[in-house]
């Protein structure tokens, strides 16, 4: 029997203590299973087998997701949170009940609109992407807490915070792609915490090496009171003062009043067809759920899969449908509560096809001949996904972010967790593009308690009221692209979620002028003919990096975690 990973970690500190040699292989991962009942797919393996642990000692999807939440908090701390904030989609097993959980990040009650902008009026360089300024207030632990207070089946709270505890406060051996992550921006780490840091060794000189253990006991400690306190035991009392203290000492803007201030809201997800097939996925502060299935629709009509996958009309034809989307993406989205979004105007299945009539087969539209649509009527690199399908078919899709790589670079003194940079996720300035080349105008201006713009696309497909496919992805900007080939890929070219999760990707939005093809992705000839057509093609290493859930024709499950991410990984029983 394959030694349980997460005892496998505890196993390792018994070990050190007894000075026993031992030589770190890694984890085991599987990128593609079948299982019979329940199949959790995340970005880690420890996480991944404490969800499927949670699912086995029966609790549902979302005391696996709670769990799988706050070890990836521990275990991957590029993406994974307690410091940022995130999307649920949800599904209950008889279809009755679906919902949508927002737990985006909030601009703290001090925002300006112009808070990145010098005396010209021109934004400043790294002030939204690093440092106590570019965070906004986290929502991770008041999502876990909503949506186990809505759905545990477990009704143990502490049962299911303990696993992360545990992860931190003994240790785990980090991945290569840790050592190498946490090695990259070490420099980052240096530069923008006001005390030392657990993500840089204390000869700064020295560099992290596979296999080496790595406890966050200040990280232990904000969990324990998470554990024993609920929600408030982050956004109020002691974690709440660190964080404010945090930010005094390093210029940032949240106070222990935003901290208390914050809740994440249940929303009505976006509902949606495609050639037969329900879609629930995410409404706004997300874009995702409105681009997708702009996206859909705009391609339905077009039978592009008799031209054969990643033929240059297959590619053409998506690219020429995701420039019309992200138009109307930087034009009309933002947060709901603060601005009105078109949602119905941009669902319509009449515009929709409006936005596409000028849609040329053999010949590319320069973006800067396309805006945004008009209406007669009224109305983020790093990321991290977890899809989760439990035996009774509840089914989760949660995307999750610190918006870049180890977020703002900055760990909250004495608490241990890294605060996100999702405030350049807003319009610093119209016109002007973020971190992901994204452009925004009025709709995703900062503003004091608004939430900024997302692509997160959590989605749920279902087939004549049974559940079909789980799927997500982190990626910035490419996560709508990424999850709509994938729907594509399954629905159109009859993939199964292995070789659809695992297919070479594509993705263009509007500005800049380009289309990007991961390497392989397509032959020097298709490529030719995409540049005749008058596409400005880049090749790009990877795009994406999906976790998703299928229910094949005979019942069973398959899982399929990303081979573009190493530690990846599915597990199910």
């Amino acid at each position: 029997m394959r030694l349980n990973h997460y005892l496998f970690a505890l196993l390792f500190l018994a070990l050190s203590a007894c000075k026993q040699k031992e030589t770190f292989t890694g984890y085991h991962i599987d990128k593609s299973i079948i299982a019979d009942s329940a199949i959790v797919s995340t970005a880690h393996p420890l996480a991944s087998e404490v969800g499927l642990q949670v699912l086995k000692d029966g609790g549902n999807a979302i005391d696996a997701a709670v769990a799988v939440q706050l070890a990836l908090a521990v275990v991957y701390p590029v993406a994974g949170n307690i410091g940022g904030g995130g999307f649920l989609v949800y599904r209950s097993g008889d279809g009755q009940d679906v919902a949508a959980l927002d737990f985006r990040e909030k601009a703290p009650a001090k925002a300006q609109r112009d808070m990145y902008l010098d005396a010209e009026g021109n934004v400043i360089e790294g002030k939204s992407t690093a440092g106590h300024l570019a965070a906004g207030v986290p929502g991770s632990v008041e999502g876990c807490w909503q949506m186990f207070q809505k759905y545990s089946q477990l009704k143990d709270w502490k049962r299911l915070v303990q696993p992360a505890i545990d992860l931190a406060e003994k240790g785990f051996r980090i991945t290569a792609s840790e050592a190498n992550g946490l090695n990259e921006y070490k420099r980052g780490f240096i530069k923008n915490n006001t005390q030392a840091c657990v993500f840089v060794k204390k000869d700064t000189a020295q560099l992290w090496k596979t296999g080496e253990l790595l406890i966050q006991t200040e990280l232990a400690e904000t969990l324990k009171r998470i554990r024993d306190q609920g929600r408030d035991g982050f956004y109020r009392g002691k974690t709440a003062d660190l964080v404010a203290a945090e930010m005094q000492r390093g210029g940032g803007w949240i106070t222990a009043e935003d901290m208390a201030d914050y809740h994440a809201v249940w929303r009505k997800p976006m509902l949606g067809k495609y050639r037969g097939y329900d879609l629930i996925s995410m409404p706004p502060p997300s874009s995702g759920g409105i681009a997708l299935f702009q996206l859909l629709g705009m391609v339905e009509p077009h039978s592009f899969a008799k031209n054969g996958f990643h033929s240059p009309e297959h590619i053409h034809l998506f690219t020429e449908a995701e420039r019309r989307v992200y138009a109307d993406r930087a034009k009309h989205l933002g947060d709901a509560d603060f601005y009105t979004v078109p949602v119905a105007n941009l669902a319509d299945s009449q515009y929709i096809q409006q936005r596409f009539a000028n849609f040329d087969p053999n010949k590319a539209t320069p973006s800067s001949a396309i805006e945004g649509g008009e209406f007669t009527g009224k109305e983020s690199k790093q990321t991290t996904h977890y899809s989760i399908v439990d035996a009774e078919g509840n089914a989760v899709a949660i995307t999750t972010t610190l918006n870049a790589g180890y977020g703002a670079l900055t760990v909250v003194g004495g608490a241990g967790f890294l605060l996100n940079n999702e405030m350049d996720d807003f319009s610093a300035k119209p016109g002007v593009p973020n971190l992901y080349g994204a452009i925004g105008g009025d709709a995703n201006a900062i503003l004091p308690g608004k939430r900024p713009l997302s692509s997160m696309t959590p989605t749920i497909v279902t087939k004549d009221g049974k559940l079909f496919m789980v799927v997500g992805t982190p990626g910035g900007t490419t996560i709508i692209t990424s999850v709509f080939q994938v729907i594509t890929n399954v629905i159109d070219f009859d993939m199964d979620m292995t070789a659809a999760t695992h297919a070479k990707r594509f993705h263009s939005q509007w500005l800049p002028d380009e289309l990007y093809l991961e390497k392989g992705a397509t032959n020097e000839a298709t490529r030719k003919k995409l540049q005749a057509m008058g596409h400005k093609v880049v090749e790009w290493p990877g795009i994406g990096q999906v976790e998703s859930i299928l229910v094949r024709k005979d019942g069973k499950l398959e899982g399929a975690a990303d081979i573009r991410a190493k530690d990846d990984a599915v597990m199910g029983y």
